[in-house]
């Protein structure tokens, strides 16, 4: 990467410096940072979850020597393949930022595999040969393959940490990485986000290893809301991991993202713009959310949120014996 030796970049650059001295690995200022990254052991290296690739990417964007994330596409187009009997898709989704659209099917249907293909940008090369164009072209290699250049960020169904680090840790590191110049005041915006959208509230000395799956999800939704350059999220089920999903949605759809939800949940597929409904590993339909069904939303809201109360109640050692209301 370059000649000077470490301490020298450190010197030169504050966001370096600031970025190496927090992590856990011994600095040698005399070498030149490749020579520092040849000389870590894999195991130090494996506690904070990087290679010596990742880690000289990271040096190099704190530098201004390279772009994290390509620019905001306008919209992306999903043009369909073939479902698994070898059926074309003729449907073509048009998604734009600041839109929620919400995949829905029975279990098996290809759910993920259209969130997978979507990930990937996938141009005719995979099982299903969707192609997926952004702002009207095919994406370049390095948007499709390059760690830094990636537009889509994924939020999976299984979430766990092998860094075992306490969170406020973790996303101030996250938060250097990215160039922010406040990181303790982010760092703690993050985490106080986390614990709006759960029921189970963590501190910020929480280790990350010790996260339920709903803080966990909680705490990688209000990382990607607030801290992550991706433009595009998706988010393959979150109505069993504990979080509100209306104000998580919310905060995705206010930074101005483009946002896909694969979701077995009415109120969820009620939420978005439009539900994208798979039979058989294909593209059945497009349906557009009507008035009728924003009604029914508010009617179905106030039954969830009858529940959420019972549920509490019932978490906290209370009981049901009263007549229950008509929330409906």
């Amino acid at each position: 990467m370059t000649s000077h030796s470490l301490g020298m970049l450190m010197a030169a650059h504050a966001a370096v410096a600031e970025f190496l001295a927090g992590l856990p690995l011994p600095l040698r200022p005399e070498l030149t940072l490749d020579e520092w990254l040849a000389g870590l052991g894999e195991e130090e290296l494996a506690e904070l979850g990087l290679d010596g690739e990742q880690l000289a990417d990271h040096v190099a964007r704190l530098m201004g020597r390279k772009k994290s994330v390509a620019s905001a596409p306008r919209n992306l187009v999903l043009r369909g393949g073939h479902d698994r009997h070898g059926q074309p898709e003729v449907a073509e989704l048009v998604l734009r930022p600041g839109q929620t659209t919400c995949i829905v099917g029975p279990t098996g249907s290809g759910k993920s595999r259209l969130l997978a293909d979507i990930e990937c940008l996938a141009q005719g090369d995979t099982p299903t040969g969707r192609v997926v164009l952004v702002d009207g072209a095919p994406p370049s290699p390095q948007a499709r393959f390059a760690p830094e250049c990636k537009l889509v960020a994924q939020l999976s169904q299984n979430m766990n940490f092998v860094v075992d680090l306490p969170v406020a840790e973790f996303v101030a590191m996250h938060a250097q990485v990215r160039g922010v110049t406040e990181v303790e005041a982010v760092t703690a915006r993050v985490i106080a986000c986390a614990n709006d959208l759960t029921g189970e509230k963590f501190a910020p000395d929480t280790a990350l290893t010790q996260l339920s799956g709903g803080q966990t999800r909680a705490l990688m939704i209000a990382d990607v809301a607030l801290l992550s350059e991706s433009p595009v999220v998706l988010i393959d089920e979150i109505e069993n991991a504990g979080v509100d999903r209306s104000r998580a949605l919310g905060l995705l759809v206010a930074g101005d993202k483009i946002v896909l939800v694969a979701t077995h949940d009415p109120l969820l597929a009620l939420r978005g713009d439009r539900r994208v409904v798979l039979r058989g590993g294909g593209i059945a339909e497009i349906l557009e959310t009507s008035a009728a069904e924003r009604r029914a939303l508010q009617r179905l809201e106030r039954v969830d949120a009858g529940l959420m109360e019972l549920r509490d109640r019932l978490r906290h050692g209370g009981r049901i014996e009263e007549d229950l209301p008509s929330w409906s």
